[in-house]
């Protein structure tokens, strides 16, 4: 076995996808983060959370880290007789900022950093491409891995992405929620065919979208309009959808982050976005340009915030 018997640790971001018309494709990684320490161990499964979801998640062998961990360990071609995790989580669960895909890209990459050799015996594309496989779908997972602002596709059902830089102009903002969503209920609610004029629609501004927030986010209102996901799931999530149309009658690019519930706002030079107040939280983040980090050795001090950059307000 080519098990590396010190402890690692991995820094993921949440993200945030669809961004509006871009469903199922765009996605942006922010600054909210989830820390994850993995190490071999004899024998047995044991998982410490701490943080968001803690006395929630699982603390054995089905938490999703661990199973995201097995499935890697297995291309990989090894076994480990036993594992300890601790997590500490700053990426809310099931408010659309890519909780679970932030859990699988942990796993994926903390399996390949406990293998000698595991970053040439499974690259970067090859870990999303798995991580995709896991998640069901690459447009959380893509800026995880990679950071920054991704377009992912599929090729002959395997996870593929590429990597733009967002305008360092650009703002996220995103509003939580206390209630949670599910990403299998949200797309139920969707119709398996829309109109032609929709489909269009809905690819024009996808690809003003890539050009606005890379290079002139004046134009992301317009943008950020949508046709194809949003209207068909507000009933399911009214004060979502309440919020967004508030957002966007100020003038104030603003989608469903994800599947929702979270709502996510890009504000402009100048621009500030208003507070409403409970049961929602606002956070002004930053753009995570790295990505998931992995570094050898246990969560130091500084690292014990997995808020990391994030700004709550």
């Amino acid at each position: 076995m080519a098990l590396i018997s010190t402890p690692v640790h991995i820094r993921v971001p949440a993200t945030s996808a669809n961004i509006g018309p871009g469903f199922d494709a765009l996605g942006l990684a922010l600054s909210r983060h989830d820390l994850v320490e993995a190490r071999v161990a004899g024998s047995g499964v044991r998982v410490e959370v701490a943080g968001e979801g803690a006395g929630e998640l699982p603390t054995d062998g089905s938490h999703l880290v661990v199973r995201a961990m097995a499935a890697a360990f297995e291309a990989l071609g090894e076994s480990p007789p036993g594992l300890r995790l601790r997590c500490r989580n700053g990426i809310p669960q099931a408010r659309g900022l890519g909780s679970s895909s932030a859990a699988i890209v942990a796993g994926v990459l903390l399996a390949r950093a406990l293998t000698a050799g595991g970053a040439e015996r499974l690259d970067d594309a090859a870990a999303l491409a798995l991580a995709s496989r896991i998640e069901g779908h690459p447009d959380n997972v893509a800026p995880c891995l990679l950071g920054g602002f991704t377009i992912a596709y599929l090729t002959d059902g395997v996870g593929r992405a590429v990597r733009l830089t967002p305008s360092p102009s650009v703002t996220p903002v995103v509003y939580v929620p206390a209630e949670r969503g599910l990403t299998a209920e949200a797309r139920a609610a969707l119709p398996s065919d829309v109109p032609h004029a929709d489909a269009a629609f809905n690819a024009g501004r996808a690809a003003l979208l890539v050009h606005a927030i890379t290079t002139d986010p004046e134009l992301l209102l317009s943008a950020t309009e949508d046709r194809l996901h949003q209207d068909y799931r507000a009933p399911g999530m009214p004060a979502t959808s309440a919020l967004v149309r508030q957002l966007r009658s100020a003038g104030v690019p603003a989608v469903v982050s994800g599947a929702g519930p979270t709502v996510l706002a890009l504000l402009r030079p100048g621009e500030t976005a208003p507070d409403p107040g409970a049961p929602w939280r606002k956070w002004q983040l930053r753009v995570d340009a790295s990505g998931a980090t992995v570094a050898q050795g246990t969560i130091g001090h500084a690292e014990r915030d997995p808020v990391a950059a994030g700004r709550e307000s």
